[in-house]
């Protein structure tokens, strides 16, 4: 164990620390201390509502294009991401991640692109510096057409 004490503006610190069995260290310090804390809003709450394909000509048709339309509360998001999973959410098949700009209320759109028909499960996750907020949902696509 190991104590240091010090005078200064009146205040006295005292700081000890202490070697754990458990291989830790825990230091505890007594005294006056000042930080400044600020509070933020964060990203509150995500929905998707609504779910579009995008209809392409037969030369176009490798892919299924499907635009989600997302709101959210709160602060504005800077990113977003968008996980394709099996229909149970338990095996990811893609990830997306991009930056977005939203200057003024928090409605977007957003493509993303399907391989083969199917049902997926979604999650969209919006985020900024401080916070995330997730939505989620199944989705059915079928050569062009997503229910």
């Amino acid at each position: 164990t190991t104590e240091v004490s010090s005078n200064s503006d009146s205040s006295t610190t005292v700081e000890s620390m202490e070697d754990n069995p458990d291989g830790g260290c825990h230091i505890y310090r007594n005294g006056y201390y000042r930080t400044d804390i600020s509070v933020v809003e964060g990203i509150l709450e995500v929905n998707i509502i609504q779910m579009m394909s995008i209809q392409m000509t037969e030369s176009q048709a490798e892919n299924s294009l499907v635009d989600f339309v997302v709101t959210c509360q709160g602060s504005l998001p800077t990113d977003v991401c968008t996980v394709v999973s099996d229909p149970t959410c338990q095996v990811s098949k893609s990830v997306v991640c991009d930056p977005i700009i939203v200057t003024d209320e928090c409605l977007l759109t957003i493509r993303r692109a399907f391989e083969e028909p199917g049902t997926y499960c979604i999650n969209i996750t919006l985020g900024d510096d401080t916070s995330q907020a997730l939505a989620s949902a199944l989705i059915s696509v079928n050569g062009g057409e997503s229910t």
